[in-house]
């Protein structure tokens, strides 16, 4: 008898139909699984065989034919042993053809329990949209797919549950639909926390605000790290398309499993700078995510710049233009968006000291022109706001009179972000960053005093073409948060000042 089960694939974030055929016919005893399966698929036949025996269900002594199609595609993982479970019980004779539109998933234990997967959410988002509407998924993995709207979603929490379910015997319970609602970064440092350092905080949130890339320089102990890990505690309430793409990167990882089944932050990564390119980029043997990607509508965070390798800090530059990265390797090719906001941090010098008010720099011409030269000219180009710190001091530490909380700063970001959304909604893109040459020329438009102004500030700081581009955006920006249609000259000159810092003279 023959039997088809529907399940589903990933490739990379995109998921494919996966149809489970089972043929059993009279002969000796043999398992055998086609359809191009990878070690994890050919290693179901033994957890398919004790799942369905220590759930009290009969094993056909019989020729077993598993294929998987289509044939041609490899197909990897754990994902596709409760379907054969099922196909081969219905081939045999003991379950029913489940309903159609249903699709199945899930890797099953010995002892017929559900495991979770990973990349639930993007495979179930594909098979959505391809008029499934029926899920049978893990027990963990339920509370991930209850935000596909319309879709009807079934816990399994075991093989024999589910056989229960299907034969009418005791119905599973479908998960209630959850309502999305965005939140901010529950860990971050309140802006009321960072003593002095005005001009800083005003760069973060316009970096926030367009968001712009932004290169915190300065002596140690000056803020920069603190300043940095307070970022997320002004950025505005994800979305719940942010979430989805969000959640669909961190679900192939695993990183979902068995947590309230959607990233409702916005991410913030901070690798060491002991990264290699693949950890960063992505990679492996699978063509994975890396951290870039992890940090997908969030922030990422660099600290001590100059201390990653070079070819790391380079490999970031054609994800920081086009906000996504394609990783190759010969086993498979993804593409994954990688449109995040940079944070990085340095020290000015290889002792950290150089534009102290209260130590004297030890550092030569030669060491400060070769610590500088760790940061290649192209990578710092595409780095928006370059923003100098020094010592706080005592005064500011010791000021009792609280400052301006990152609730506040917050409401701000988010009506300069709501402005951008209006302003987009028909260019395919949601911050002022991604502007490319049409709409900057569209949106940014400077003409007779604020014309003359760029004009000598170009010549004056040797900007080049993307560099001027990138005052233009942060420049519009700016006018965004103060909800003025218009950029003035003022705007202009505050967008210029955050690229001709002393401090970064040698970069």
């Amino acid at each position: 008898m023959l039997a088809k089960v529907e399940s589903y694939g990933l490739i990379a974030l995109s998921g494919y139909p996966v149809t489970v055929e089972t043929d059993i016919v009279p002969g000796i005893p043999n398992y055998e699984t086609v359809g191009l399966p990878d070690a994890a698929v050919k290693e179901s036949r033994e957890r398919v065989q004790a799942a369905i025996r220590h759930s009290g269900l009969p094993f056909p002594a019989a020729r077993i034919t598993v294929n998987l199609a289509p044939a041609d595609l490899k197909k990897e993982g754990s994902v596709y042993d409760l379907p054969i479970a099922l196909s081969i019980l219905i081939a045999s004779g003991s379950l029913k053809p489940i309903p159609s539109g249903a699709i199945v998933l899930g890797e099953l234990a010995l002892d017929g329990a559900v495991r979770p997967i990973s990349g639930i959410l993007p495979m179930l988002i594909e098979a959505y949209r391809k008029d499934y509407s029926i899920f049978f998924v893990p027990k963990d993995n339920a509370a991930e797919a209850a935000y596909i709207r319309g879709a009807t979603v079934f816990p399994v929490e075991n093989l024999a549950a589910l056989v229960a379910h299907l034969r009418n015997e005791i119905a599973i319970t479908p998960v209630e639909p959850k309502p999305f609602a965005g939140g901010t970064h529950k860990n971050a440092v309140d802006f009321s926390e960072i003593k002095g350092q005005n001009a800083a905080k005003r760069a973060a949130e316009i970096a926030v605000a367009g968001n712009h890339n932004i290169l915190l320089c300065g002596t140690p102990g000056s803020g920069k790290t603190m300043l940095a890990r307070a970022i997320p505690s002004i950025l505005p309430d994800m979305t719940f398309e942010e979430a989805l793409e969000t959640t669909k990167i961190h679900s192939i990882t695993g990183a979902m499993k068995g947590t309230e089944g959607l990233v409702t932050e916005r991410p913030f990564r901070a690798p060491h700078h002991g990264a290699s390119v693949a950890a960063l980029v992505g990679g492996g043997s699978k063509a994975g995510p890396g951290e870039i990607s992890l940090a997908h509508n969030g922030v990422l965070f660099l600290d001590e710049l100059p201390e990653f390798r070079r070819d790391v800090l380079e490999a970031l530059r054609q994800p920081l233009e086009d906000g996504e990265v394609t990783v190759s390797r010969a086993a498979a090719t993804a593409t994954y968006p990688a449109n995040f906001l940079l944070v990085a941090a340095m020290n000015p010098c290889p002792c950290g000291n150089r534009g102290s008010r209260t130590k004297p720099c030890t550092c030569s011409p030669i060491q400060i022109k070769r610590y500088a030269g760790r940061i290649s000219g192209p990578l710092l180009d595409r780095i928006d706001l370059h923003i100098e710190m020094t010592e706080v001091g005592y005064r500011e530490i010791t000021e009792r009179k609280p400052a301006e909380s990152s609730e506040s700063v917050r409401a701000r970001v988010t009506a300069a972000r709501a402005i951008q959304r209006e302003r987009f909604s028909t260019d395919g893109i949601r911050t002022n960053a991604e502007m490319n040459g049409p709409l900057i020329r569209r949106y940014c438009n400077p003409t007779g005093e604020s014309e003359k102004l760029l004009h000598d500030a170009y010549k004056r700081l040797q900007l080049s073409a993307r560099a001027y581009q990138r005052v233009l955006k942060v420049a519009r920006t700016i006018a965004d948060l103060e909800n003025c249609e218009t950029i003035l000259p003022e705007h202009y000159a505050e967008a210029i000042q955050y690229r001709s810092m002393s401090m970064l003279s040698d970069l």
